[in-house]
């Protein structure tokens, strides 16, 4: 009797767990549709701005134009800023180790290519503790940006980064993130974030320079332009990121759900086979006796 109670305790405490993993399958999953809707609606917006943002620093046909001081490169490689994006919370899976070992090869990466100093922007406290245990060099004002993505934080992030830049406090600033590719594969990516680039706008037409009529001048508006874009950008990585977190966390209790569902299957046929065993056994005393 006392291995069917303590396979009756273990069946109740897998259906508390099977309750538990199914509703934070379901939470995961309602937030996963509603981040992924404006990551996805932003995305197509960034696209569209980065080739106006890049025709507007290359040279026209008619002009000269002067390319910002956000897109030109440093000559001295001494300092590199890293925003560095992990989840708040755990139950996701591998994206956190994976976001870490990222992180940790772009910084090998950097010293390799000879930066003295690397200062992290850690977001979310999973690369928080990561970035913390490490000791690196850390500045921890936006490490809640992960749970609550917010246009006027990660707008504040972006300013502060980009008038480093500009008074080449740092020479390069780069991002690590997850990257949403499907709901089974999100895979960590590294991008330069300064000087500009505009690698991701490969699919805007080679003329789209020629297609745009700038009031007021080219300069002029690129100096307003240019940092929208920046911020425009960081926020695109940060619904992505926070895409990827929701994905992995619903696949992490979408499986963890079917183990203990097979689990509960197993614990109730052994529970039955036991208990049929000790009925049987009984019936059994019972006609010895007679």
């Amino acid at each position: 009797m006392a291995a069917l109670k303590e396979i009756k305790a273990r069946i109740a405490s897998v259906n508390n767990t099977l309750k538990i993993t199914s509703a934070m399958k379901m939470v995961a999953s309602a937030k996963l549709h509603r981040v992924q809707a404006a990551a996805e609606a932003l995305s197509e917006y960034e696209k569209r701005l980065s080739g106006i943002a890049s025709a507007l620093c290359e040279p026209g046909s008619d002009e000269k134009r002067r390319v910002s001081p956000l897109a030109l490169p440093h000559r001295k490689m001494q300092r590199v800023a890293v925003v560095a994006f992990a989840s708040d919370s755990s139950l996701c899976g591998g994206f956190n180790n994976n976001a870490v070992r990222a992180l940790s090869a772009a910084v090998e990466e950097l010293r390799r290519e000879g930066f003295a100093r690397i200062t992290l922007y850690p977001v979310g406290e999973k690369m928080v503790q990561a970035v913390t245990k490490a000791g690196y060099e850390a500045n921890l004002a936006y490490r809640d940006l992960s749970g609550k993505p917010d246009y006027a934080q990660v707008a504040r992030l972006a300013d502060e980064l980009m008038a480093a830049y500009l008074k080449e406090d740092i020479d390069r600033v780069c991002v690590v993130y997850n990257h949403f590719h499907s709901m089974g594969h999100q895979a960590p990516r590294q991008e330069l974030y300064l000087p500009m680039s505009f690698g991701r706008s490969e699919e805007r037409s080679e003329q789209a320079a020629d297609d745009y009529i700038c009031e007021p001048e080219a300069e002029r508006l690129s100096e307003e332009l240019l940092p929208y874009e920046l911020r425009t950008k960081l926020y695109e990585i940060l619904l992505d990121h926070s895409t990827s977190e929701h994905a992995a966390r619903m696949v992490a209790m979408q499986t963890a759900t079917d183990n203990a569902q097979e689990l509960l299957e197993e614990l109730s046929l052994t529970y039955n086979k036991r208990r049929q065993q000790a009925i049987t056994d009984e019936l059994a005393d019972i006609t010895q006796a007679d």
